[in-house]
């Protein structure tokens, strides 16, 4: 569609008189007659670039804008050298005639001007870096560089940074460049000449651009934003920028660098180079800390540009003012800043694609998602017909009644309605921004806070933790300070409450992340509570991983837990980003992290029960396996290769095997492969299998088990492989099934009755499945065997004082330990193989009858219920009567007794009753030695 077939609206003219005479010197169809009186009317800068370029626009009309945009620009990239200065500013006359009257006129729309815009800076600035580099290139001055190397300008680039990087140019606006060049493609010794040489490139090429001649000017550039601009060059090398903003980059830099886009000159080394500088500008952990970095930048700005204070129509600066066009970007690119390292959908350059993708991700509601993008596009028309008034890089109202009558003029709209609107618009995105850069106030001291001397002593003790040692964090602190201790206040126990969080508090290295975490999210302070007032290890256990926290802000963290293969698949397709190898170990153990401390936080809010919580915990361990499994192979291949064979199958014994696992737990696992005993690997350290998978399995145990910077994973118990901690660490295929069949003790079969396979080849897997189905069901060993080895196992247990105390739910008579025993050897005599303890007790066929059956599962579960719930809160079996008041409610409420003497009388009858009938159970199985 033509020009003329789009318009749909014109501008008043202000001033007839100029308007009528523009009209009688050019040549204008009747219906673009009041499109250019309007625009004539209101701006001396169009009605002179109207005339200046009246051949030009004859032809405009009849044509589509896009059509006549993209011969300006396939002009400009074709210019002869000699004809670049001159060509250049044609061009940008052009393009600000098209963009102007395609924007008065209804032709093309906010985002479709700016676009046109960004496009003539890229094509301009490509063309001026190229044509100054064919200088230099011709006269020999750029090592090694040829005629080939002119289109990428030598090797260098230029970054559009702010509203030219994200496409989103202003009528009048500078364009913010960072010029880089590529290092790599010179010799050492050369560096130095050819830094001299893209100097010099640089340099002239924005005089190019910037210098106003007798044809007018391209585009004011500004260089201000590389790094350290008052010390470096004009163009640096890419490693030095990247040195910098590894070791002094800025919440600023960061900021900026979000709408960083490789431009002009050697555009696909500066986008790789953007790709390296990605975890600079998104940090991999939500970072809340970016907010008062974003707000202390606001009220600079206002202060130095003299913007602040009440609104007053008269000179507001709409780009920097209160309630302005950079609110708006600040408050998007802060939440970017702080969760686009961990969700990559929200790294988007334009602002209003930016503020979708934050709704979509759920963390801004629609509403304020709409209402920011449409001020955002009504504001920048404002501001784009301020500056069309005569080419002027302005951002502010007018101070006088008759150029308030200009602009309404210029926007076709009542004065009067004009000035509504604005002082609408403005005060709705303060609204909507202020609160999130500047949290109300906090909750003021309280007098009578319910805590002994000693616990408000400790509070006073709190300006000596290093959390509180930096300026910053002592600051934020002292805001959060009062709602804590309200807090703490309303806990059951406030003093336990109280020396609960002073553990947390004590233990984090540093405060500000967290304190601006608490500060952005109040609902986490109470979270924190909650926890420090029912679980003070697990409060500790926070205080060293504090990050795990950011998972609480993601959204669906009180969304039901994912299932195994939703928990497989993230980890996944998170380890698939890391950089290297110990980028995975790293991701897997942040993950793990904030996956374990979730199902936590579920049971702690009773949104999961018990039983539920143990199988959450053991489909996790799982999913890490799995997931680690083939990185761990990959890494280990490279330098020892492949084998022939099936590989290797990694088997899940103990609790893992049953799906049963608590928030303490280690993974009991063996290691099984095939592979010709006489082959060799294919790498450049070539092994042997036995060696090959003893390393492999190693490997696999270090990755599992070696702290890093983020923490451990899991501990491993390998000592269920066949001939326990005396045998190899991997086993072979062969060795195994012969080991099971003939050498196996009464034990290692018991074992046997929980072994799953969860990771390794699907051959493999379904071999090593029905080897375990065969020995179960042939079995060498019968009840009396069976029998005669229990009553072995638990005198030793007590001869090796495993016995446990009066409040124990694993070890001694009657406990977990021995029930599990009862339910393997029921399911070991019965043939069957079933892997739960409940499934296993449940088994017809064995020495169980269904009476005891049915108690035991019942004690059981009453054990494990407590056990799970217990794990949560510590490490160790404390007597109930130990736990905090918080510890004491969650313990009753998870076993549903109604006082805790209940539920020591439970502890104590229970494992009893259990012990009773193991005992008779065992007797009428074989005839004991007295």
């Amino acid at each position: 569609m033509t020009f003329l077939s789009r318009l749909t609206r014109a501008p008043r003219a202000y001033a007839p008189d100029i308007a009528a005479d523009c009209l009688a010197q050019l040549p204008v169809p009747a219906e673009a007659r009041a499109l250019v009186s309007g625009a004539a009317g209101c701006s001396p800068f169009l009605s002179r670039l109207m005339l200046r370029e009246a051949a030009w626009l004859e032809d405009v009309w009849d044509r589509p804008p896009e059509a006549t945009l993209d011969a300006v620009l396939d002009r400009v990239a074709h210019l002869p050298l000699a004809e670049v200065g001159t060509g250049l500013r044609q061009a940008k006359r052009q393009v600000a005639l098209l963009t102007g009257l395609a924007d008065l006129g209804g032709v093309w729309q906010g985002l479709e001007v700016t676009q046109a815009l960004t496009r003539l800076a890229d094509t301009a600035t490509h063309r001026a870096l190229t044509a100054c580099a064919e200088a230099e290139i011709t006269r020999g001055k750029l090592p090694g560089a040829t005629a080939d190397d002119i289109a990428t300008a030598g090797g260098m680039v230029a970054l559009a940074m702010g509203k030219m990087g994200a496409g989103e140019l202003n009528y009048s606006s500078d364009i913010d460049l960072i010029c880089l060049f590529d290092e790599t493609r010179f010799d050492p010794a050369d560096y130095g000449e050819a830094r001299q040489s893209f100097v010099r490139i640089t340099r002239r090429a924005m005089a190019l651009l910037s210098e106003a001649t007798g044809d007018g000017y391209v585009f004011r550039t500004d260089l201000r934003l590389r790094p350290d601009p008052s010390v470096t060059p004009v163009c640096l090398s890419m490693e030095a920028a990247e040195r910098y903003y590894e070791a002094l980059g800025r919440t600023w830099e960061r900021a900026a660098h979000i709408k960083a886009r490789s431009a002009a000159g050697d555009v696909a080394a500066g986008e790789a180079y953007l790709t390296r500088l990605r975890p600079f500008v998104y940090r991999r952990h939500l970072d809340f800390a970016a907010i008062q970095d974003a707000h202390d930048i606001r009220l600079k700005l206002r202060h130095a540009k003299r913007v602040g204070g009440p609104l007053v129509l008269e000179g507001h600066n709409v780009k920097l003012g209160l309630g302005g066009i950079r609110e708006i970007e600040f408050f998007t690119q802060t939440r970017q800043l702080i969760a686009g390292g961990r969700d990559p959908s929200l790294q988007k350059r334009g602002t209003l694609e930016a503020l979708g993708a934050l709704q979509s991700a759920g963390w801004i509601p629609e509403e304020t998602q709409t209402t920011l993008s449409d001020a955002y596009l009504w504001l920048r028309d404002v501001e784009h017909r301020l500056q069309m008034v005569q080419d002027a890089q302005t951002h502010s109202l007018p101070q006088t009644a008759e150029d308030f009558d200009r602009l309404a003029a210029f926007m076709d709209m009542d004065v009067a309605d004009l000035r509504t609107r604005l002082t609408q618009t403005f005060n709705t995105v303060e609204t909507c921004t202020s609160a999130f850069f500047a949290p109300s106030s906090p909750v003021p001291e309280v007098a009578d806070l319910p805590f002994s001397d000693e616990a408000l002593a400790q509070v006073d003790r709190w300006a000596t933790y290093p959390a509180l040692r930096s300026e910053r964090g002592r600051e934020l602190f002292t805001r959060l300070r009062p709602k804590l201790l309200l807090s703490l206040g309303r806990a059951a126990k406030p003093d336990e409450a109280l020396f609960s969080f002073d553990g947390f508090l004590r233990g984090l290295p540093s405060g500000v992340q967290v304190f601006s975490l608490f500060a952005a999210n109040p609902q986490l302070i109470d979270l924190i509570v909650d926890i420090c007032a029912t679980a003070p290890d697990l409060a500790r256990y926070l205080s060293r991983n504090a990050k795990v926290l950011d998972a609480v802000i993601g959204g669906d963290f009180f969304a039901p837990l994912p299932d195994r293969a939703a928990l497989r698949a993230g980890l996944s397709e998170a380890l698939f980003a890391a950089d290297d190898y110990e980028g995975q170990l790293d991701i897997a153990r942040r993950w793990q992290q904030e996956a374990h401390f979730r199902i936590g936080v579920h049971m702690l809010r009773g949104t999961i029960d018990t039983g539920e919580a143990g199988t959450r915990y053991a489909d996790l361990a799982e999913a890490v396996v799995q997931a680690l499994w083939p990185a761990v192979v990959a890494e280990f291949e490279t330098k020892h290769g492949t084998l022939p064979g099936q590989g290797a199958a990694v088997i899940a014994m103990g609790s893992l095997g049953a799906r049963r696992l608590t928030a303490r737990s280690d993974l009991d696992l063996i290691v099984i492969y095939d592979a010709p005993p006489d082959a060799e690997s294919t790498g450049p350290r070539s092994l042997p299998p036995r060696s090959y998978f003893a390393r492999l399995t190693q490997a696999l145990i270090t990755a599992m088990t070696a702290p890093t910077g983020a923490g451990r994973l899991y501990e491993v118990d390998m000592r269920l492989r066949p001939s326990g901690k005396q045998g190899p660490v991997a086993t072979a295929l062969s060795s195994f099934e012969a080991y099971q069949r003939t050498e196996a003790w009464v034990w290692e079969h018991l074992a046997l009755t929980r072994a799953r396979v969860i990771v390794g080849a699907p051959e493999l897997a379904q071999t090593l499945e029905a080897i375990r189905s065969e020995v179960l069901a042939q079995s060498r060993f019968g009840a009396d065997d069976v029998a005669a080895a229990l009553v072995d196992m638990r005198a030793r247990f007590i001869a090796a004082g495993r016995v446990g105390h009066a409040s124990a739910t694993k070890s001694g008579p009657g406990r977990m330990q021995e029930i599990e025993l009862i339910g393997q050897a029921n399911a070991l005599i019965a043939g069957r193989p079933v892997r739960s303890t409940s499934g296993q007790l449940a088994v017809r066929g064995g020495f169980c009858d269904a009476e005891d059956q049915a108690e035991l599962a019942r004690i059981y579960a009453q054990l494990s219920q407590y056990q799970q719930a217990l794990r949560l809160l510590t490490a160790d079996d404390p007597d109930p009567e130990t736990l905090g008041i918080g510890g004491q409610s969650f313990l009753l409420t998870l076993t549903g007794h109604k006082a805790l003497t209940d539920l020591k009388t439970s502890l104590h009858d229970a494992p009893a009753r259990a012990d009773r009938i193991i005992t008779k159970m065992l007797a009428k199985s074989c005839v004991q030695d007295t």
